[in-house]
Order: C-alpha cells, then structure tokens, then sequence
C-alpha cells in the first residue's frame, strides 16, 4: 500500500483500539499463562499497543516485582498506554519490534493476537525470530499468537459493513494479494459529526510451518502448540495458534 509505513497501524487506530478491541481476545487467559511460562522473570511484548495485555500482566506482578516491558512504533498507541497506566507499571521502549529491542535478557518474549504480521515483509519476520532469540535467557521462550491462514490463501477484493449507526457508518476495505500472503486495507470511517476517517492496515501473514522455520533457523524450538491462551490443544482445522518457542539451554 503506496505510503503505508511501520506506524501507519497504530496511529491510524490508536483512539479507537480500546473500544474496537478490547474484548477480541482472552485477556485473563493470556496473562494468566504468560505469568506461568516467566515464572517470576521479566517479560517483553512486542506490539504492546494501548497495554491491554501489558499493564494487567504489571499488576499481575508477572516478573517477581519487576515492571514489564513493552515495544511498539506508533506514539499515538504509547500515548494511549501512558494515560492508562498513571503508576508507570510498564517500561515502555518506542520504536521497531526488530532494530529497537531492549537488551534483556527475558524469560519471556510475546507477540500478541496476529502483531508479528505487522512486519509486512517474510524478511522482517525472520530477522524478529533472530531478535528475540538474542534476548531469550537460556530456556527463555517466544510466544507467537496468531490467525492460520486458508489453504490455499485467498484471493479477493471485499467491502463489508463493520458498524451501522443513525450518524455513523464504518466500512472495510479489504484486499487479499494471495501470491505474496499479504492483505490490505481501510477502515473507512463516515460521521456526521467527524467526516470522513481513514483507518489502513496492512499484514503479510505465515503459516505455523512457516513461523516453525523461522524459529528454528533462530535457533528456537518448538516446545508447544495452543489452540489458545485459553485451550491448550491444538487441531489441524483450527483458526487460530498459540505457538511457544524456547531457548534451550546450553548442552
């Protein structure tokens, strides 16, 4: 998408992710089993947003008393984060969730709900995998939540209606480039009172087998497979994954 850049996402949906989103995932369930799989180490969230997972995580006490960390490229969503979270419960590091960061080293690495496809390039996504990895304590691990694309992928052009209302209508435009695993598109926001809003987004999306390849060449393994934060089984027609890779420790 011609001027579609790193944190275009974010800025474009940060006053409405909390009201659009909130509830699209188990947010119990999640810090729950983060806080188990750390077990008393500090965490990193990549794409941390507005910190609808990180900050309940904080007050979880998930790192044994020390604050959590959470990295995204958009100040509009860290804007909404700080507002949030007033005890400053969470380190918050701007910027790229592959060049940007923070040293570690974590028990636990986390990508939430289909953020790791915000990397629009496979490239990218490799050089995530790597990144983290780097920063993994020895038995660390990276948890990956995700979509499992259609097989094959689709391909298609589509204009739904996300909401109707008597002074406002949101539209989505979407369209699905099967050949290089990348959908695009616009959250066209029409008011009365606001005009008209353009909310884009942009994901190049893996395969489980791909994100498996890309941990190992990591030098990460696959250690378990989720259906969800939730449900910690896993079928082959399932639509979603929770996939945790770990860091072995040195033979």
């Amino acid at each position: 998408m011609d001027g579609y850049g790193p944190s275009s996402y974010g800025d474009g949906f940060a006053d409405v992710y909390d009201e659009w989103y909130s509830d699209v995932s188990d947010v119990d369930a999640t810090v729950a089993c983060i806080v188990e799989l750390a077990a008393g180490g500090p965490v990193l969230e990549l794409g941390v947003g507005t910190g609808r997972l990180a900050i309940p995580l904080a007050e979880a006490g998930v790192a044994g008393g020390s604050v959590v960390h959470g990295i995204d490229t958009s100040t509009a969503m860290l804007d909404q984060l700080r507002a949030k979270d007033t005890e400053g419960s969470v380190v918050v590091h701007e910027g790229d969730m592959v060049d940007d960061l923070p040293d570690g080293p974590f028990h636990v690495v986390f990508v939430a709900y289909n953020s790791l496809f915000n990397l629009t390039g496979a490239g990218r996504q490799h050089a995530c995998f790597a990144a983290v990895a780097d920063r993994l304590a020895p038995g660390g691990r990276f948890v990956v939540e995700a979509f499992v694309p259609d097989d094959p992928p689709r391909a298609a052009s589509e204009v739904t209606v996300r909401s109707l209302t008597a002074d406002r209508v949101v539209l989505s435009v979407s369209v699905h480039r099967a050949d290089q695993h990348v959908a695009e598109g616009q959250f066209v926001e029409l008011s009365a009172e606001g005009g008209v809003r353009m909310r884009p987004w942009m994901i190049r999306y893996a395969s489980p087998a791909e994100l498996d390849e890309m941990a190992a060449t990591a030098g990460l393994r696959l250690e378990h497979r989720w259906r969800g934060f939730d449900d910690r089984t896993f079928r082959p027609d399932d639509e979603r994954h929770v996939s945790v890779y770990r860091r072995d420790e040195p033979a």
